[in-house]
C-alpha cells in the first residue's frame, strides 16, 4: 500500500530546479547541457575568496566544531548589525537572527506569520520560494503586478488595490530575482505608504543588495521609518558561498510591535538547534574582510549584462527590459506566429533540442508568461553559445 502525504506537500512547487531533472537525464544521453537555469556565480568562473575559505578551515581545526547559540553565533550578529548601520539601517544584534541560508529564512518567516486563510502580498514576477511557502501554510500570495515597460517597477495603485482584510504583509524583492529590477527611493517610499496605510507588515529581499549596475541600492530599511519591517539577507550571491548556505533575519521595531513575532523565529531557531557554526565564522570573515571580488564580479557581470542583451535583441521575437541589478535576464517570448502556446513549452522544447536550460516565466507567478528567466553568469564564448542556439531554434520553428 503507497504511503500518502500531506496534501499540502502537492501546493509546493519551485520552477527554477523544475526543468533541472529533464537536464540531467538528457545529460545523461549524452546531450550537451548549457545551464542558464539557476542562479550560482560559484557554478562559473566566480570563485569563493580565499580569506573567507582560510577562516572556514581556520574554524574547523579550531575545533569550532560543536553546536551555536540558535540565533547565531554573537560575533556573527554584531558584524551583520554593523554591515546594515553603514547602509543606514539602524539594526540590534538582538533583532538579528541568523539563518542556514535565506531560504531558511524564508519558511521560518512564512511559518510564524501565516495561518490558513492569511494573504501576504508578493510582487510578480517573484522569487517563487515565498508562494511555495505561504501556501504551504495555508496561506493564499496576493500577486501585485509589477510594470515591464516601466523596468519592472511596482504598479503602486494595484499593489494598493490587492489588500484585504486578510493581508497580513507585503514582500519587496530589491534588486528583483527574476527581472533584475532596482527600485529607487521614491518606489521603495511608496511601498512603505502602502505598508503603513493598512498597518502592514513590510518584508524586504534585499540578497542582490551588492550586484548592482546602474543607480544604487537603497535599504528599504533605512527609509521604513512607521512600519512594521522584517528584512531577508545572506551570504549566497555577493560573497560568492551558495552552497555555504548562510543568511539572516532581521526587524526593525521600535515600538516592539514585532516581539510576538520575534519570539517566534527564536523558538524555531530553537527547534532547527543552530545554523552551521564553522560556516558563520567564514560569515564574519566576509563581512570584515576584503570586498575586492565584489568589485570584480559586478564589472564581469556587467560586460555579460550587456552582451546578452545586444544578443536577444538580435533574436527574432525576444526583447527584453535591461536589469540593473542581480544576474538575471527576463526577454518576453512574442508566441504570434510560433508553434508554442506557452512559455512553459517553449522551454522544454528549447532544452530538448539545443540544451539550453533556461526556465519558464510562468514559475515566477501570473505576470511571468510569455518571458523565460536566464542567468547572464558564464564567461562570454558561452554565452554566446548559448544564444546562437536559441538564435537558430527560434529560426527554425518561426512561422511568422
Amino acid at each position: 500500500m503507497v504511503v500518502g502525504v500531506a496534501a499540502r506537500v502537492g501546493e509546493v512547487e519551485y520552477a527554477i530546479r523544475e526543468v533541472a531533472a529533464l537536464a540531467a537525464k538528457l545529460s545523461k544521453s549524452g546531450v550537451k547541457i548549457i545551464p542558464l537555469n539557476i542562479g550560482d556565480p560559484v557554478k562559473f568562473d566566480f570563485k569563493t575568496p580565499s580569506h573567507i575559505k582560510d577562516a572556514l578551515v581556520k574554524a574547523v581545526l579550531e575545533e569550532h566544531n560543536m553546536y551555536g547559540p540558535s540565533e547565531g553565533l554573537p560575533e556573527l550578529r554584531e558584524a551583520v548589525s554593523e554591515r546594515l548601520a553603514g547602509m543606514g539601517a539602524d539594526i540590534v544584534e538582538d533583532d538579528i537572527i541568523i539563518t542556514n541560508g535565506i531560504s531558511e529564512g524564508i519558511q521560518m518567516l512564512t511559518g510564524v506569520l501565516v495561518e490558513a486563510g492569511d494573504e501576504i502580498l508578493v510582487p510578480s514576477p517573484s522569487y517563487p520560494s515565498y508562494n511555495a511557502y505561504i501556501r504551504f501554510y495555508g496561506g493564499k500570495a496576493v500577486s501585485y503586478r509589477t510594470v515591464e515597460e516601466e523596468g519592472w517597477a511596482p504598479d503602486i495603485e494595484h499593489l494598493r488595490s490587492r489588500v484585504s482584510k486578510r493581508t497580513k504583509a507585503v514582500l519587496l524583492i530589491n534588486p528583483n530575482n527574476p527581472t533584475g529590477a532596482l527600485y529607487d527611493v521614491k518606489t521603495i517610499k511608496e511601498v512603505v505608504q502602502v505598508a503603513a496605510e493598512n498597518n502592514l507588515i513590510l518584508i524586504a529581499d534585499e540578497i542582490y543588495d551588492e550586484i548592482v549596475f546602474d543607480g544604487s541600492f537603497t535599504p528599504a530599511a533605512s527609509v521604513a521609518k512607521d512600519v512594521n519591517f522584517i528584512g531577508l539577507n545572506g551570504f549566497s550571491k555577493a560573497h560568492l558561498m551558495t552552497g555555504w548556505r548562510l543568511g539572516y533575519i532581521y526587524l526593525k521595531d521600535g515600538e516592539s510591535r514585532l516581539k510576538e513575532v520575534k519570539e517566534g523565529l527564536l523558538r524555531l531557531a530553537r527547534v532547527r538547534l543552530c545554523p552551521n557554526t564553522p560556516v558563520q565564522k567564514a560569515g564574519v570573515a566576509a563581512l570584515k574582510g576584503s570586498r575586492d571580488h565584489i568589485r570584480d564580479m559586478v564589472a564581469k557581470l556587467r560586460e555579460r549584462r550587456d552582451f546578452s542583451l545586444k544578443a536577444v535583441e538580435e533574436i527574432e521575437v525576444l526583447s527584453s527590459a535591461t536589469p540593473n541589478g542581480a544576474f538575471y535576464l527576463f526577454p518576453k517570448i512574442n508566441l504570434k506566429g510560433t508553434k508554442w502556446a506557452t512559455d512553459k513549452e517553449f522551454v522544454l522544447d528549447l532544452l530538448k533540442e539545443t540544451g539550453v536550460v533556461v526556465v519558464h516565466g510562468s514559475g515566477f507567478g501570473d505576470y511571468g508568461s510569455d518571458h523565460f528567466r536566464m542567468v547572464f553568469l558564464p564567461p562570454l564564448d558561452v554565452l554566446g553559445e548559448a544564444f546562437e542556439k536559441i538564435k537558430a531554434f527560434i529560426k527554425s520553428h518561426y512561422r511568422g
